[in-house]
C-alpha cells in the first residue's frame, strides 16, 4: 500500500507542473551496442517534444532506464540500476523499457519505484507516454504489446551524436531460434530500415562532422532480407562506401553464414570498410554447436576466419564463446580451447552460460556446476588477453588513421584514438583532435592499449 500510495503523491505534484515548464529526462543503458543506439533514439525523440536531457544522477522529472536480459547477470543489473535511480531521483517519474520490460513486464512493474514498463515494440510512442504519465492521463502502468507482430522499422530520428564514433541501427530482431537466446521474444522478427534511409542518416552524420559509421543489428547479416525489392548487407555497404567523406564504415557482429561472395567482395576490397570484423563462434565443438543450433560447423568457421585473414593484413578480429552450455564436456570445451588458440582472434567476449526463461537449454541435460563454468571462463579469458596482447605487440611501428574519441585515458590524460583495427592507442596533442581522424604511429604498449605519437 505505501508503493501505491508513494505513486499517486508523485503523480499529483508532477501534474501540477504547467506545461510551459521545460521537463527533464535522464537516461540509463544497459546493454548491448544496439540498446544504445536505441537509448539515443528515444532520448532524440523526446528532446524533439520540448524535453531537455539531463545526466543519469542529476535531478530529473523523468527516468528512463533501458533494460538488458541476455543473461542472468544483466536482470541484475537491470534492477540495480533501477534501486539507483529510485533512490537519486525519488521525486522523478520511473520509465522502465528495453529487453527486460519486454519478455518479463509483470516482474519489472513489481520492482519498487517503477511507474511505467514500455515494450520494445512500443518505445517510438514513449514521447506520447511520458507525457500521458506526467500530466496524470496514464490508465495503464504497463505498455507492453507482442513484439512479434513487428514487421517493419522506423526511419533514425536525424540528431547529433555526442560522440566521435556515430552507430547506427539498419536492422532489428532475429530470424534464428538458437537454443540458448531469449533476443527473439525481446526483439521479435528480423526487420531492416530501408537504404535511402540509411544512406541520408549516414550523409546527415558525415556533414555533422563524424568520421566513422558503426553498423549495428541484432542479426546484422539479415539486413534486406524483409524489404520489398529484396536487398543485401553487401549492397548497402557499397553504397555507403562511396559517401564522400566518411573515413570507416564498420561492420557489428556478422554470423559466418552471411558472408557471401559479393560481401567478402566488399569488405577485403574497401578501404573504407575498418580492418575489423566480429564473428561469433560460441563454441568449437561440432556437438555442442548442434545443441545450440547454431547454423554453421567448425570447419566451416575456420575455413571464413583463414580465408578473412589472408584477405585483410592486420585484421582485428572478435568472437564469442559461451561456456559452459548443458551437455558441454571436457573434450567439447578442450577442442574450444583449442580452436580459439589456433586461429587468429585478437580479442575475446567469454559468457558463462545462464538459463533464460523459456528458452529451449532451459529443458536440456547436463547442466554443469557454477564452479565449472567459472574455471572455464577464466581459462578463456586469460587466452584471449594472451592473443589480445600478442596482436598489439605486432602492430609496434605501424602507422594508423585513428578516429579520436571524446574521452582521455584515465591514467595519463592523453587522448585516445581507435584504430581500423579495432585497438586502442593513447597519443599526446591538443583536445581540438577530439572527434577527429588523426595519423599514430604505434610506438609501444600500455596494458590493454597502445602507446603511439602523430606523424
Amino acid at each position: 500500500m505505501e508503493q501505491g500510495r508513494g505513486h499517486r503523491r508523485r503523480l499529483r505534484s508532477a501534474s501540477r507542473a504547467g506545461p510551459s515548464v521545460t521537463r527533464t529526462v535522464a537516461f540509463a543503458t544497459l546493454g548491448c551496442r544496439l540498446n544504445q543506439v536505441d537509448g539515443h533514439e528515444m532520448q532524440a525523440a523526446l528532446s524533439a517534444k520540448g524535453f531537455r536531457p539531463v545526466p543519469f544522477g542529476e535531478p530529473a522529472d523523468v527516468v528512463v532506464v533501458n533494460t538488458c536480459t541476455v543473461t542472468a547477470r544483466a536482470d541484475f543489473s537491470d534492477r540495480q540500476t533501477i534501486q539507483r535511480a529510485v533512490r537519486g531521483n525519488p521525486r522523478a517519474r520511473l520509465v522502465v523499457t528495453g529487453c527486460w520490460a519486454q519478455t518479463d513486464p509483470e516482474t519489472v512493474a513489481r520492482v519498487r519505484g517503477v511507474d511505467l514498463v514500455v515494450g520494445n515494440a512500443d518505445k517510438a510512442r514513449l514521447p506520447e507516454m511520458v507525457a500521458d504519465l506526467l500530466d496524470g492521463r496514464t490508465t495503464s502502468r504497463v505498455r507492453v504489446s507482442d513484439i512479434g507482430a513487428a514487421r517493419t522499422l522506423a526511419p533514425a530520428p536525424l540528431a547529433e551524436v555526442e560522440r566521435s564514433r556515430a552507430f547506427v541501427k539498419v536492422q532489428d530482431g532475429c530470424q534464428h531460434r538458437c537454443a540458448f537466446c531469449i533476443v527473439p521474444q525481446a526483439r521479435g522478427a528480423s526487420r531492416s530500415r530501408e537504404p535511402e534511409a540509411v544512406l541520408d542518416q549516414v550523409r546527415w552524420l558525415v556533414e555533422a562532422g563524424h568520421a566513422e559509421v558503426v553498423l549495428t543489428g541484432v542479426d546484422l547479416g539479415h539486413y534486406g532480407f524483409d524489404l520489398t525489392p529484396r536487398t543485401t548487407l553487401a549492397a548497402l555497404v557499397r553504397a555507403m562506401v562511396e559517401i564522400r567523406g566518411l573515413r570507416f564504415v564498420r561492420l557489428s557482429s556478422v554470423l559466418p553464414a552471411y558472408f557471401t561472395s559479393e560481401l567478402l567482395d566488399i569488405v577485403t576490397g574497401s578501404s573504407v570498410i575498418a580492418p575489423h570484423l566480429h564473428v561469433p563462434l560460441q563454441s568449437g565443438s561440432d556437438r555442442v554447436l548442434r545443441r545450440m543450433r547454431r547454423p554453421y560447423t567448425v570447419a566451416m568457421y575456420r575455413a571464413l576466419v583463414e580465408r578473412l585473414a589472408t584477405a585483410i593484413p592486420d585484421l582485428g578480429l572478435g568472437t564469442d564463446v559461451i561456456v559452459g552450455f548443458p551437455g558441454e564436456t571436457d573434450v567439447d570445451f578442450e577442442a574450444t580451447q583449442a580452436l580459439v588458440s589456433a586461429l587468429p582472434f585478437t580479442y575475446l567476449h567469454v559468457f558463462g552460460y545462464s538459463d533464460r526463461r523459456a528458452t529451449e537449454a532451459v529443458r536440456l541435460d547436463g547442466h554443469l556446476e557454477p564452479r565449472v563454468i567459472t574455471a572455464r571462463s577464466r581459462t578463456l579469458r586469460a587466452l584471449g588477453g594472451t592473443k589480445g596482447l600478442m596482436f598489439r605487440r605486432r602492430l609496434v611501428g605501424t602507422v594508423h588513421d585513428v578516429v579520436v574519441l571524446d574521452r582521455s585515458d584515465r591514467t595519463t590524460g592523453t587522448l585516445v584514438g581507435l584504430t581500423g583495427n579495432y585497438v586502442e592507442v593513447t597519443f599526446d596533442g591538443p583536445d581540438t583532435f577530439r572527434r577527429r581522424l588523426a595519423r599514430v604511429r604505434i610506438t609501444g604498449i600500455e596494458g590493454e592499449k597502445a602507446r603511439g605519437e602523430l606523424t
